[in-house]
Parts: C-alpha cells; structure tokens; sequence
C-alpha cells in the first residue's frame, strides 16, 4: 500500500469523527482541572477510547488520573502521548481578545486539551487504519497528568511504562507546524521550609527567629548566583508560605518553592547544592532550621535526530493547515493585544520569518537540527531516555501569543485551533503508520538513543523518595 492510500484513509477518518474530536477538547477546555486533579478530563478520553475499542487500564503509577489505551496485537508498539492538565488563576472567556476572566479559577493557557484530544485522535486513526488492513502492531495512548505542576510520565518512566515501547510521538500546541528541536531543560523543583521562633517584634524581638527573614536572605543570595551560573540555566522561586499577615509577629515558619533548570543533569546537580548551599547559609545567619524537600524533577531531552529528522519528512508532504480569512480575522484580534516584543519573540521560536505577514502559518517550518533559544522544561524527556521520541508543534494559536497566557486560554475553543489540533493528529496518524511499516527506520532511532545513553548514562534526577502527588515532607538533598 503506497502512501498517498493510507493518507486518504487517515484523513477520512479524522473527517468523519471531527465534531467528536472538537467536543472532546471543548469539553476538556471546560474543566480545566490541575494537575493529579484531572478526573473529568481523564475520565472523558478513557471513555472515547472504549468507544473505540481500545484496551484500557488507568490509575498507574500511583496516579489515579494516569492511563493507557492500547488497540491491535503484536509488534512493533507506538506510543502517543497526552496530556490534559490546565493552569491556576488563568481563565479567560473563549474568544474573548480583551481580559475577562477569573483569576480564581484555572484556565488551558497552555493547551493540554488540545494537546490530549490530539494525541487521541492520531492514535484511534492509526488502529482504526490497521484494523481496516490486518496489520501488525500495537497503538497505545498514555494518558498524562500532571506535566504543568508534577512530573506524570517521569513516575510512568520509572514505574516501566514505556519499557516494551519502540517509538514514543507527541506534540504541542503552537504557532506554527514543525518539528520540536529546541533545547528542553533538565529540571528540579524543591521546597525551602525555613522554622523560626515566633515573638513580639517589639518588646522582645531578641527572643524571635525570623523563617520569613531566612526566606528573603536565600532570594538575595540566589540572586548573587545567577551572575556565576551558566547563561542558560534558570532559577525561579516562588513564595509560598511568608509565615502569617502580623507583622508584629516574629514570623516563625516560611516557605519558597524552587524550580532550578539547566541544559543538562550534571549542570544542574550542580547548581542545585549550590543553591542548597545558599539556603542553609540562610538559615545559619538567621537562626532558624531549614528542611529541603524535593517536589519533582524531570531530565532534559534526548532529542533523537534520526527520528525527527524523517519525521520532517511527514511535515514537509503533509503541509499546513488551511485557515480561512475569518480565522486570520479573529486571530488578529489576538494579536491586537500583545506588544512588538510578543510578536517577534513568538516568530523567532516557531522559526517563522520576520516579515511574515498573516496572524496564523499557513505553511510549515523547515527543519533545524537545534534550536539556539533557551527552552522550557517538560517530562516528555524523561520518555526520550527510555524511548525514542519526537515532538511536532501544531499551529494553534495567533503568531506571538506568549506561552502560559489568557490569550492562550481564549484561543483554545476557536476553530483555528480546532483545525491545527485535527491537523496535528493527521500527521502523527501518517508518522505511526510509517513508522510501524518501516522498521529501518526504527532501528536506526534506537540505535541513536543507546549510543547516547552509552556516552553520558542517565540522568535519574527523580529521587526514589518522591512519589505522586507530593503532599509528604520527607526530606532530601540531589
């Protein structure tokens, strides 16, 4: 069977189910759980795919929103990988370019219901097209939780999930259609508990310990760092506990969570006892106890070039989306709102030209073996040591939306995004059914991922003690 044949197939049935599809993300957008916390979410794909046949087992790993379906017998076995988890104080009125939402409430300003829908459906069209064929092979889609505030498919790796996988394909709503080479951050988030004495900040403030002043002397000296640490690494923190509203009350209990990146995991062991260094040298000049508690931590990226590079091959024949003027029209309304600096950071990260012109890409991106910006982070990495693994950005949202935004979440129920979702499933569809008729192809991946995994070991930056969801306070130091 040539390829223009199964290309018909999968777009026909992706046709056929797109209203499906569409109420699926829709549905997902609305409930906009968090991570761990995605049981409508997760319950509502788990259900699509027995629809569809698919075998289903969830709650793994200790993740009672973690899942898999699995359709088809045999080898090889593909994976999709999905996600569904929404972000805090980001909601945002559907269609709405002007700000209009509840910073209470969560918001998709990241995607992840596109992202899941889309996954889904590649992997139901390609069982679908080897079921209507006879042929060999297994399709599984993992059901992800927890990639914005947790690490779901880091406790998957662990727990041996993806040990019988041959090739792992997701994607990410974006910007543009391409392939995902940048640089993909190693990462650790750690909470900081400093503990004090409470006293009277007046007659007896000599008696009190302060954790809040701990907590500000760690900030001043982690910003002494990041002069001395390498350009790309990153370190944010935020403030979660200030120790009480009084400030007549020597604060006697504080708390900063920590998110520590770099390039690779030897960089950021590294850096991380250093910021551990400066922490404990807090707690020395104030006084007070310090107690480190790792939260999650995930691996940078093992791009695998032979994997990506043919899967650009599948970009390049399938192409774009074709958006009509009412979506450049409401995607503009978008843009209307973000500044010259959104707009020309946005290009420069889907690798879209300067001076091009329309809201949305109606074209795709060449192929670029790397990426010179500095990434995010993400547990898809810590699938690309185990698995080789490839990743496509799908055109979702107006050029220039910046990432974790209301403008991301007011974009999600448009139909441009509907399109680059249902877009986006087609050529992960196309790419599994290659790959499971192609095993040179395989073969040559593997072989990418061992000799890399042979020069450098892996990174096992999850502690053993960190288990799903973090809620204990068991202490420990990478």
């Amino acid at each position: 069977m040539q390829y223009e044949e199964y290309e018909k197939h999968v777009a026909r049935f992706i046709g056929k189910e797109r209203d499906r599809f569409t109420a699926l993300s829709d549905e997902i957008w609305g409930y906009a759980e968090i991570g761990y916390e995605e049981h409508r979410s997760a319950a509502t794909q788990k259900a699509l795919l027995e629809h569809f046949g698919f075998r289903v087992s969830d709650k793994l790993a200790g993740m009672s929103t973690a899942f898999l379906g699995e359709a088809g017998h045999g080898e090889p076995v593909i994976a999709f990988l999905g996600e569904f988890d929404a972000l805090p104080g980001l909601d945002q009125e559907a269609g709405n370019p002007q700000r209009a939402g509840n910073s209470a409430r969560n918001g998709h300003a990241c995607g992840h219901h596109l992202l899941g829908t889309g996954a889904l459906a590649a992997a139901v069209a390609t069982a679908d097209f080897l079921g209507c064929h006879g042929l060999p092979g297994r399709v599984r889609y993992y059901g992800c939780p927890a990639e914005e505030n947790g690490v779901g498919k880091a406790f998957l790796a662990r727990g041996g999930y993806f040990a019988d996988v041959d090739a792992a394909l997701t994607w990410h709503p974006g910007a543009s259609t391409g392939i995902m080479t940048g640089p993909i951050l190693a990462n650790i988030q750690v909470y900081f508990r400093f503990t004090g004495r409470a006293a009277h900040a007046s007659n007896a403030a000599h008696l009190g310990r302060s954790a809040l002043d701990a907590v500000e002397l760690m900030n001043v000296g982690v910003n002494y760092l990041r002069e001395h640490m390498p350009p790309e690494a990153r370190v944010h923190y935020a403030i979660t506990d200030s120790g009480g509203h009084a400030p007549n009350v020597v604060q006697a209990h504080a708390e900063a969570l920590y998110l520590v990146r770099s390039p690779s995991a030897a960089e950021l062991k590294a850096l991380y006892q250093r910021v551990c260094q400066i922490a404990q040298g807090a707690a020395l000049m104030t006084g007070t106890t310090l107690e480190i508690a790792v939260d999650k931590a995930s691996a940078e990226m093992l791009h695998n070039q032979a994997l990506e590079k043919w899967l650009s091959e599948i970009v390049a024949k399938v192409g774009a989306p074709v958006f009509d003027e009412a979506d450049q029209t409401a995607a503009r309304g978008f843009q209307a709102s973000l500044s010259k600096e959104d707009l020309a950071t946005g290009k420069r990260k889907f690798l879209i030209p300067a001076d091009y012109a329309e809201a949305l890409a109606d074209r795709p991106m060449p192929y670029q073996a790397s990426h010179p910006s500095v990434g995010g982070s993400t547990d898809v990495a810590d699938v690309s040591w185990i698995v080789p693994t490839a990743q496509i950005w799908g055109p979702c949202f107006a050029i220039g939306t910046p990432g974790h935004s209301w403008q991301n979440t007011a974009q999600g129920k448009s139909t441009y995004a509907h399109k680059g979702m249902l877009h986006t499933a087609k050529i992960l569809a196309l790419a599994a059914i290659e790959l499971l008729r192609t095993p040179e192809i395989l073969a040559a991946a593997k072989k990418e991922i061992e000799e890399s995994i042979r020069q450098s070991g892996l990174p096992n930056l999850l502690p053993a003690e960190v288990n799903p969801p973090r809620r204990d306070k068991t202490s420990f130091v990478l």
